[in-house]
């Protein structure tokens, strides 16, 4: 495979030119985030023309903003969802064997106070209450862990659960609130680049099918006489008739489909914020876990070690405006004293945030008084043709990062139907992107970088370094200009030749693209102002902007680092 066969852009403006100039394609799939991506690689890998198209950056929405978590839903058993912990936890245990760049072990301790409590509260939960348990005690835990084993043993690759007494969980973990009785110890997984991988998505399609298109910052302009018309950001407008529409716009769910001649009301979103926080003490306590615990208002939070940041969240709270979202002071002060009361011997300040992010959940419209009791399962609506639409319009409501594959899978095969063609491959074991023929264990780690070290010249140190970041891809990047321009003025860690084939390579529009979702360089907290400059005029020569157009960029950059995401540039 070449690189540019790779990396989706074998000429992708000629690709939506021969689209748009035919004006045919089987499906128009409308916002790039995880489902629409995950929808995107599959139904290219099934021979359907397909286009993607999203108003901002691929997966810049809700998919940027998770836990950056791939668990299979302990707190679903409360609400007797079982058919989704059942299939979350089988796609966890899919993606750790298909995203191995991406998706990890993370073993996951729940701090226990009380021996029994919970357990009447969690019936009336099971059997449709509206006020969700709380001081969930051992027993029901253990029942809980017990059952979570149960579904996770599908394709399983990792160990079970195990139950610990005060005295050896707080040996283990001397941080921990001394009032606790019994720590559960259980297996989920993590994702260091979760905007990575829906790009990668969508470049998998694009590699399997040369008659998919994808475009992003592209506005939904008009939909009439069966024909949607866009325009994008930097370019010209142009038009596309499809047999099909897939709305996965997120929380803009209704939005879009009022532009659609297809007016609903089904989304019924709910805020999730994070922080990270710089804070050495925690990070090494917490060796690799994560603490999973209850609020003092019965809400689920968590804390863990996010490139060498503690990652805490999250908040739950309905609201609607996704173009507005952000981290607010009162929600900052909320996962603060969580935390302060789970780990009562540490201190944590304002002034210890680097990074916070928040999104809307697109989760269905509900009635529910607490949003923690929103069904986080996910459902395909249909709006069917009509006289003034000649296409259906299937909405892709609610769904978790998880399961996403599972969710593409199934509206794959509704939509094969409809066109009356039959599934050729299945995606359930396919590797995404970069974990194709990745190094399965340590010696093969070993053996992969020794050859491209002899291929490239460049150490294994720095190689293993961008093995982690893309995966196999790393070797393609490690060749664009042989990693020889050195690196960021004040950033050991990425490259300019990196950055350089990031730009000319994957879809970048803004320079906010490259720092936030192609590169961890924001969310990690290691950007500075120098490397923002330098990352500035690396994206403005590869893209031939003016002097003007990169102060612009750098200046839209930090205006939204540091309103939205309320980070320090020095």
């Amino acid at each position: 495979m070449s690189p540019a066969d790779a990396a989706g852009a074998e000429n992708p403006a000629g690709r939506l030119a021969a689209m748009a100039g035919t004006g045919e394609v089987d499906v128009v799939i409308l916002g790039a985030g995880i489902n629409g991506a995950g929808l995107f690689r599959d139904l290219c890998a099934q021979g359907v023309s397909c286009l993607i198209v999203d108003k901002a950056d691929f997966g810049s929405g809700t998919s940027a903003a998770p836990s950056r978590l791939i668990h299979g839903g302990l707190k679903y058993l409360e609400t007797g969802e079982f058919g989704l912990v059942a299939q979350s936890t089988l796609e966890r245990n899919l993606l750790l064997q298909n995203a191995p760049h991406y998706v990890s072990p993370l073993p996951t301790v729940i701090p226990i106070f009380s021996w029994s409590k919970g357990m009447l509260a969690a019936l009336r939960t099971l059997f449709g209450s509206t006020s969700a348990p709380r001081s969930r005690g051992a027993i029901l835990i253990k029942i809980g862990l017990m059952i979570y084993d149960f579904y996770g043993s599908r394709n399983q690759v990792m160990p079970r659960h195990r139950m610990v007494g005060r005295r050896q969980a707080l040996s283990e973990m001397p941080a921990l609130n001394p009032s606790i009785v019994a720590t559960g110890t259980y297996y989920d997984a993590k994702i260091s680049h979760p905007e990575r991988l829906v790009l990668e998505l969508i470049l998998d399609g694009l590699q399997s099918n040369a008659a998919s298109a994808s475009t992003n910052y592209t506005a939904l302009v008009t939909s009439a006489n069966g024909v949607l018309t866009f325009q994008p950001e930097n370019g010209v407008a142009f038009s596309v008739r499809p047999k099909l529409v897939v709305n996965a716009a997120g929380p803009w769910i209704d939005d879009v489909n009022a532009l659609l001649g297809a007016p609903s009301k089904m989304i019924g979103g709910t805020k999730g914020s994070h922080i990270l926080l710089k804070h050495d003490e925690l990070v090494k306590s917490l060796a690799g876990r994560m603490l999973y615990f209850e609020a003092d208002d019965g809400r689920i939070c968590l804390v863990y070690d996010y490139l060498g940041l503690a990652l805490v969240g999250s908040t739950d709270i309905k609201a609607d405006n996704p173009d507005a979202v952000r981290c607010e002071p009162d929600e900052v002060e909320y996962l603060l004293e969580s935390v302060r009361t789970l780990l009562p011997g540490m201190t944590f300040e304002r002034a210890r945030i680097v990074y916070a992010y928040s999104g809307i959940r697109p989760l269905p419209a509900s009635d529910a008084s607490l949003p923690g009791l929103i069904s986080r399962d996910h459902s395909a609506p249909v709006a069917e043709s009509d006289r003034d639409r000649p296409f259906a319009v299937i909405s892709l409501v609610g769904g978790k990062w998880t399961t996403f594959r599972g969710f593409a899978e199934e509206v794959a095969n509704a939509t094969l139907d409809r066109l009356r063609r039959s599934r050729k491959v299945t995606t359930q074991s396919m590797p995404i992107g970069g974990g194709k023929d990745f190094p399965a264990n340590a010696a093969a780690r070993t053996d992969w970088l020794a050859r491209a070290r002899q291929e490239t010249g460049i150490e294994e140190r720095r190689l293993d370094q961008l093995l982690s970041r893309y995966g196999t891809r790393a070797l393609e990047i490690a060749r664009h200009g042989l990693d020889g321009e050195g690196h960021l003025p004040d950033t050991d860690g990425y490259s300019r030749s990196e950055i350089d084939y990031i730009v000319r390579n994957e879809f970048v529009e803004h320079l906010a693209d490259v720092i936030m979702r192609r590169s961890t360089l924001a969310i990690g907290g290691s950007l500075t102002s120098r490397d923002l400059q330098e990352i500035a005029v690396i994206t403005g020569r590869a893209l031939g902007w003016s002097a003007k157009r990169i102060a612009r960029e750098v200046e839209a950059a930090v205006v939204e680092l540091e309103g939205r995401n309320l980070m320090r540039l020095d």
